[in-house]
């Protein structure tokens, strides 16, 4: 099994779009081991993008993050991370193929619903920066 973390972003929330995502998500197979709602400060944004920090987007994405509540979830399944990626589309959604999460409710390459870890150290990252072990619900068939 493999991890992911999600992030249903400000503009999900504000669109009362979190319902059908998770749906979205529950339907492939993801199983939800962790789920929050938080406000992000602009020092917790930006620690969360610091790897984009030289980049010339930073200071609009930091901005849009802390514009209102998002929804961190932990996934897992067998392959986790690719399948996320997968289902949530291409960052920009006019490139994104029909049917993913980007395509079906992004409105924009800058406001696009849903974060997703790219690799699997990042997703260890992420996850803990949001998470403590103990908020980690294991799953086991019943």
């Amino acid at each position: 099994m493999e991890r992911t973390l999600a992030i249903l972003k400000p503009d999900c929330v504000r669109k009362k779009l979190v319902g059908k995502v998770i749906d979205r998500i529950l339907e492939e197979g993801f199983t939800i081991i962790g789920m929050k709602m938080v406000k992000l400060d602009s020092n917790t944004a930006g620690a969360f993008y610091a790897v984009h920090r030289e980049r010339p987007f930073f200071n609009d994405l930091v901005s849009f993050m802390t514009s209102g509540s998002c929804v961190p979830v932990v996934l897992e399944k067998v392959n986790a991370i690719q399948d996320f990626r997968k289902l949530i589309g291409a960052t920009d959604p006019e490139k994104a193929e029909e049917g993913t999460i980007r395509k079906l409710y992004a409105d924009s390459k800058e406001q696009n619903i849903v974060h997703g870890s790219d690799a699997s150290e990042t997703a260890i990252v992420e996850i803990g920066f949001f998470f403590s072990n103990k908020e980690l619900v294991e799953i086991t068939a019943e």
